[in-house]
């Protein structure tokens, strides 16, 4: 009998430990963890396995502020136990038997997945462990070196702001040709997503309302974002690898393989990031788009390139942003009325080197309070 009863603890010792599985070890109870990470994860184990690795390079020394879970959606098995082969982290598992009806013909089931996927995870992560910011990574991501440091200097100001809705590690134009300074953020108006930080005051707020598919398109709506803006950096801190995924390789060759993955390892703790706070950012950011040199007419590419400094461009409408945008090879697309990485209308990357380029919307310099030259 007492061998028996014995054998019953064991299991249930087991399960319990397989559940919450390494949770207490990551957490040290004097340690306010800044952020718990999560890995979003399906069908991919080896894509899994190298964004586990990356992950681990960086978190183990600092896992009691930074708890890992991975979060699959349905039951792969080769995920499933890629998963639980590691005991630093906790493995969660979605599954979910409901039927899934699109919207519209011919439209993929998996972004409605993804969408219930995203839902039910941060559902468990803010209301079953209780944490107060999460960061959200892909299984087809690698991190850089700072990865850790940025966010936590990040999340100060996204405590202080509430007109901050996320910060994000990635840069929609951060290919390498565009980017030059890893020292430097910005704030936008455009969600980029891959690699993100939100609190638990603003899921409160979305989480009752969570699309059915397209989130992260369905987060870029006025409506939803309501004014407030993202943080992001010029140098990607994540680079994205998922060459196939639900997305059928889009962009992939042109807009992903060629994004710049910081390899400077900044010391964010000694860095003054209060510019980012809304009521001197827009200072910050007026003064730089203030200095650069108006540029005008056909040949805007080779003008900018023969002028020192930086360069302001305007444009008339969405196309003819598309236009200019076409010719300097960064993303013409827009959603609500918004480009990507756009603050105030206006999108700044790098060109050959330091130089700034601004595409200045028809607006944004009376917001800004600039005299148009």
């Amino acid at each position: 009998m007492r061998s028996l009863i014995d054998q019953i603890s064991l299991q249930q010792g087991r399960i319990v430990a397989l559940e919450g599985k390494g949770l207490q070890r990551m957490i040290n109870k004097e340690q306010v963890p800044v952020a718990a990470v999560v890995i979003m994860a399906c069908n991919r184990a080896d894509y899994l396995e190298r964004t586990i690795n990356s992950v681990f390079k960086y978190q183990r020394s600092v896992s009691s502020k930074y708890p890992l879970f991975i979060s699959q959606d349905g039951s792969d098995p080769s995920v499933k136990s890629k998963a639980l082969s590691y005991d630093q982290l906790t493995y969660m598992q979605h599954l979910d038997f409901e039927p899934v009806q699109t919207e519209r013909p011919g439209e993929l089931i998996a972004y409605y997945k993804i969408a219930r996927h995203y839902k039910w995870a941060l559902d468990q992560l803010f209301y079953k462990h209780n944490f107060s910011r999460v960061i959200i990574l892909e299984d087809d991501m690698e991190i850089a070196s700072d990865f850790f440091d940025y966010f936590e200097a990040a999340s100060t100001i996204l405590d202080k702001d509430r007109s901050i809705m996320a910060v994000s590690s990635w840069n929609d134009n951060g290919q390498k040709q565009f980017v030059h300074d890893p020292y430097e953020l910005y704030r936008s108006d455009f969600f980029p997503g891959l690699g993100w930080m939100l609190t638990r005051y603003i899921w409160d707020e979305l989480s009752p309302k969570w699309p059915k598919a397209y989130w992260d398109d369905w987060l870029r709506l006025k409506e939803n974002r309501r004014g407030r803006q993202f943080i992001r950096p010029e140098v990607c801190r994540t680079y994205n690898f998922g060459e196939h995924g639900s997305s059928l390789g889009q962009f992939f060759k042109q807009y992903l393989e060629p994004i710049k993955l910081n390899d400077v390892q900044v010391d964010w703790k000694s860095m003054d990031l209060s510019y980012l706070l809304e009521d001197k950012y827009i200072k910050h950011f007026s003064d730089l788009v203030r200095k650069a040199k108006p540029v005008y007419g056909a040949d805007l590419v080779l003008k900018a390139y023969n002028i020192d400094g930086d360069v302001r461009i305007k444009y008339k409408d969405q196309s003819d942003f598309e236009n200019i945008a076409r010719q300097f090879g960064i993303f013409q697309e827009w959603k609500d009325g918004v480009p990507r990485t756009a603050y105030k209308g206006i999108v700044v990357f790098r060109y050959r080197g330091p130089r700034r380029i601004f595409l200045v919307g028809p607006e944004s310099l009376k917001v800004l309070g600039i005299e148009d030259a």
